[in-house]
């Protein structure tokens, strides 16, 4: 069973004005993959984010982080960057994959800054904001989720391997 984490980025959600509907569409779309072993709704904090990504992966041990919020233009977004500050190892397809999904959907897909990459042994990706968004991206990359998680862990062979 895979061990799910979501870290959600936002100042409001953080200070309790704004619910967090992106979290419970990460929750529904990953109830096949695995459990929720963590959550938390941060503000957009680098050094924050920096940390509790830290944590999910250190201390939590989850396998995939799914981060949700803060990917955008905004000069408070900074997901992608405290993502960047942890991992060991980007993994520039999921990012790529998600936004040419998105593309077939809307011309603003290519305004997202999402990121994704290795920690340990860990998988986080960046996800965006909305509830929307989140469904149709996670949608994109989720197939491949099982097989890469199974290799990062040791669990399976490479690609085209036995």
């Amino acid at each position: 069973m895979i061990r799910v984490a979501i870290l959600t980025a936002s100042d409001k959600g953080a200070r309790g004005e704004r619910e967090d509907k992106s979290a419970a569409v990460i929750r529904e779309m990953v109830a096949d993959l695995g459990e929720v072993v963590a959550y938390e709704v941060v503000p957009d904090e680098r050094r924050l984010l920096a940390a509790k990504l830290r944590e999910f992966c250190d201390v939590v041990g989850a396998d995939l982080v799914l981060t949700t919020g803060g990917t955008g233009f905004s000069p408070r977004d900074v997901t992608p960057e405290a993502t960047r500050d942890v991992i060991e190892k980007e993994v520039p397809g999921l990012p790529e994959a998600m936004r040419a999904a998105s593309l077939k959907l809307t011309p603003q897909a290519m305004l997202s800054r999402a990121i994704a990459g290795i920690r340990g042994k860990t998988l986080i990706v960046n996800l965006p904001g909305s509830p929307k968004g989140v469904r149709e991206n996670l949608a994109a990359i989720l197939p491949a989720l099982p097989h890469g998680l199974a290799i990062l862990k040791g669990e399976a062979g490479e690609c085209g391997r036995p």
